[in-house]
């Protein structure tokens, strides 16, 4: 039970670093019009946040699958589990926080972006997985020659 717990949390790690820049890309035309800057400043900010998560997400997760999930085949599960989280998060915020002023929808083409990175993260993930379990192998086997 506390495996599933792990595998859950990591999952939700997993739709959050992909919910929050997808949320702030959707929203830049918000973000322009509530804070006052300028939309290159908010989207060179955006682009700035989004790198940070992933670089900052990628060595957090990295280490939680190393250290909680171990080398269990299990682990590529989040590459699936982490979807339901995802639509919850991102329900969650447009529920919250609805589009109330037309001028805030975003432009067509971040629908595109948005469709590549939702097809693409599920492989993210599964590369993340088998990183995170080739360094626990090679950390084995180290442990065992000394």
């Amino acid at each position: 039970m506390n495996y599933f717990l792990k595998l859950n949390a990591v999952s939700i790690l997993y739709a959050l670093m992909a919910a929050i820049p997808l949320e702030m890309m959707l929203n830049v035309y918000r973000i322009t019009r509530l804070t006052g800057w300028k939309i290159g400043t908010v989207n060179i900010l955006t682009a700035i946040i989004l790198f940070a998560i992933l670089i900052a997400g990628t060595l957090l997760l990295f280490r939680l699958t190393e250290n909680w999930l171990g080398i269990r085949k299990p682990n590529y599960f989040t590459a699936l589990l982490w979807f339901p989280y995802f639509i919850l998060f991102v329900y969650t915020f447009t529920v919250a926080f609805p589009f109330t002023y037309g001028g805030d929808d975003p432009n067509p083409v971040t629908g595109l972006l948005m469709i590549f990175g939702i097809v693409s993260y599920p492989f993210y993930i599964l590369f993340l997985n088998n990183l995170a379990m080739m360094a626990d192998v090679k950390g084995q086997e180290n442990v065992n020659e000394l």
